[in-house]
């Protein structure tokens, strides 16, 4: 139950910084947004990166990451082999 608790406030919360990176200057009820450029960067980095963080806490399954590994193993085999044939031909 914590995991979806504290994606979700990673997920809110890097929502809104993105947000507040975006549109910049705005007026919120009585509260005045106006962050420079240097306060835009900053709420792009914090958003970002709690955005990753909450994609980050996902579990993902054993046999969604076997299956993965499986299917992008051999297509990587086959592309080394290839270059190395280009290479050795040249």
């Amino acid at each position: 139950m914590t995991d979806i608790t504290s994606n979700n406030t990673f997920l809110i919360t890097g929502i809104v910084f993105i947000t507040i990176a975006v549109i910049g200057q705005s007026k919120l009820a009585f509260i005045e947004i106006n962050p420079g450029c240097l306060g835009r960067l900053l709420a792009l980095f914090i958003g970002m990166s709690s955005l990753l963080y909450a994609l980050g806490l996902l579990n993902f399954s054993v046999e969604t990451l076997d299956l993965l590994k499986t299917s992008l193993t051999e297509p990587i085999r086959q592309l080394i082999s290839s270059i190395n044939d280009l290479l050795q031909g040249s």
